[in-house]
């Protein structure tokens, strides 16, 4: 079932196909590009090949709001979390509520399996904020990144 956003529009995840991966790099490097700037690592190059090198399609689902495909998100299963590899929003998008959705959905999955989620963050970008105000706990740093940590919250089912 759908889940709407601050324009009460419906959030959908349709799951990506491996022909969608030149679109999917598009959606990253628009959503990221004002980020890496920032810190002087913007290269479309490198973005490409980091994100081509770990894609897998069965992970990956469009964000879609009426119709447009304005983001996506990349869900891994590991052994004992689930890993939060990407979520990026459209610029044109960012600010509507469209994350948090998202970031529900991802939530109740993680609930119902037991399982933490781990999510990287560029030090510089907004989206430290965003997973903070989540919940995500900072675990760890590195020289560009920040590692945080959602734990997941008991599912009990109805008193017997």
């Amino acid at each position: 079932m759908p889940v709407t956003s601050k324009q009460n529009s419906p959030v959908i995840l349709v799951l990506a196909q491996q022909s969608d991966l030149d679109n999917l790099v598009a959606i990253r490097i628009e959503a990221m590009r004002e980020s890496l700037e920032r810190v002087g690592r913007f290269d479309p190059v490198r973005a490409r090949e980091r994100f081509v090198n770990g894609f897998e399609a069965r992970n990956t689902h469009y964000i879609e709001v009426s119709g447009e495909k304005v983001g996506f998100v990349v869900v891994k299963h590991q052994p004992n979390e689930l890993l939060l590899d990407h979520l990026y929003v459209r610029p044109s998008a960012q600010g509507s509520g469209i994350g948090s959705v998202v970031l529900t959905q991802i939530f109740k999955a993680a609930d119902a399996a037991a399982l933490p989620i781990k999510v990287g963050a560029l030090k510089e970008s907004a989206s430290n904020r965003f997973y903070i105000r989540h919940g995500f706990q900072l675990i760890e740093t590195s020289e560009f990144d920040n590692y945080y940590v959602r734990q997941s919250v008991p599912v009990f089912g109805p008193a017997c």
